[in-house]
């Protein structure tokens, strides 16, 4: 656990292949069940101070506490993760906190000199946001909100985890709005 940011949550890996590394992570580790968008609606997206419009693809699942994230980027806009895949790299891009008071961490973390480059919004109450700070090559601190619709979803998704049986190893999303 760190003593400035609680435990880390999310793994999030960066693929060149989203579907290969669902079925790579459900049939030789054994995690899952995969919970996919091809299509993240992601709002107010900005990436160094830019706004873009990404097209990412995300899938999640969980080994125990931990979430995995894969991430597949679907265009060239601007962002962390393109940078990652440019840089040559491939795999853990980000280590992921969660918070149910972003607004505080999130000025404690800038007031620690820790410095925003890309950031956005998934639902209700799903803010985001990814520093700069690479101290191992590619690997980034993203603070994410999961105060409303976004952490009921990550809940169904640990809870999903536990006692999976291998079956239905891809699902959809959740529908935000209804949770």
């Amino acid at each position: 656990m760190s003593r400035f940011l609680g435990e880390i949550r999310q793994l999030g890996y960066v693929v060149p292949d989203i579907e290969a590394a669902m079925d790579y992570w459900s049939r030789t580790l054994g995690v899952g069940p995969w919970f996919y968008n091809p299509r993240v609606p992601i709002e107010n997206y900005r990436y160094r101070g830019e706004a873009h419009a990404p097209h990412n693809s995300v899938a999640l699942a969980n080994s125990g506490f931990v979430q995995v994230e894969l991430i597949q980027t679907r265009n060239d806009v601007p962002s962390m993760y393109r940078d990652f895949l440019q840089a040559g790299r491939t795999g853990l891009q980000h280590v992921a906190y969660w918070t149910e008071d972003y607004d505080a961490d999130l000025e404690r973390l800038q007031g620690q000199g820790f410095k925003p480059v890309m950031s956005g919004e998934v639902g209700e109450r799903g803010r985001f946001v990814y520093f700069d700070t690479e101290y191992h090559p590619g690997t980034v601190i993203e603070l994410s909100e999961v105060a409303g619709p976004k952490g009921r979803m990550f809940d169904l998704i640990r809870d999903a985890a536990r006692g999976w049986d291998g079956r239905d190893p891809v699902r959809a999303f959740p529908d935000l709005s209804l949770l």
